[in-house]
């Protein structure tokens, strides 16, 4: 377990999901979906609240799909399909929390032609937790392009919030925060966001009500500039 100084908080353990599609685009505009997921962080990010008005205010002529999916405590490999350990056999549970959020994206867009597709990633505690650091860079690359295969579009966004500083002196933390910024910096079409200021004084796991909101706006930020 993770050392007194992180302040836990209980894991949510059931799955959130949120579709939001907006009621202001014009007959002109684009259709532009954005899909969130990710762990205990994401579940906790309330887009309705700062991601979203951010963005239907940079793209106020279109119509905006927000898709949100997020279950606490999982790695990442319940995402990842093809995801293997540095050593030994994967486990059997594999892609299941993806197979769920792509049917919430397919329910959200139905027959519309999707112009541009963004997508936003906050996880990776729990693969820092079970020391998976060294196969995390690999992984998330592999998410990405299994989620670009899947769309059948190669122009997906990405925006990855890395790990916070709740843990910065562990190595398997360490290691998933820099494969993360890795990651986001050598694809042309994804950047990263900065959260170490989120989680309140204590450096906790979790981020604060005001957290929750700057992260929100903060990776909408990052993916209205990947966009445009």
């Amino acid at each position: 377990m993770y050392p007194k100084l992180c302040r836990l908080m209980p894991f949510l353990s059931c799955c959130f999901v949120l579709s939001l599609t907006s009621t202001s685009a014009v007959a002109d505009g684009k259709v532009r979906l954005f899909i969130l997921s990710g762990q205990s962080n994401m579940a906790g990010l309330p887009p309705q609240v700062s991601f979203t008005p951010t963005i239907e205010a940079a793209f106020s002529d279109d119509e905006v799909i927000v898709v949100k999916h997020a279950q606490g405590g999982q790695p990442i490999r319940r995402w990842y399909k093809k995801w293997k350990p540095a050593q030994g056999p994967a486990p059997e549970q594999l892609g299941d929390l993806y197979d769920q959020l792509m049917l919430r994206v397919n329910a959200a867009i139905k027959d519309k032609k999707v112009d541009t597709v963004s997508f936003v990633w906050m996880q990776g505690e729990r693969d820092a937790k079970e020391k998976h650091s060294t196969v995390y860079a690999q992984s998330m690359r592999g998410l990405i392009e299994q989620l670009r295969a899947d769309l059948k579009r190669d122009d997906v966004t990405v925006v990855i919030g890395r790990l916070s500083d709740c843990l910065k002196n562990n190595e398997h933390w360490e290691g998933v925060r820099a494969a993360q910024v890795e990651v986001a910096e050598k694809d042309p079409l994804a950047d990263w966001v900065d959260t170490d200021d989120l989680n309140g004084p204590n450096d906790g796991l979790h981020y604060n009500k005001a957290g929750y909101v700057e992260l929100g706006k903060r990776f909408a930020e990052k993916t209205i500039a990947l966009l445009k």
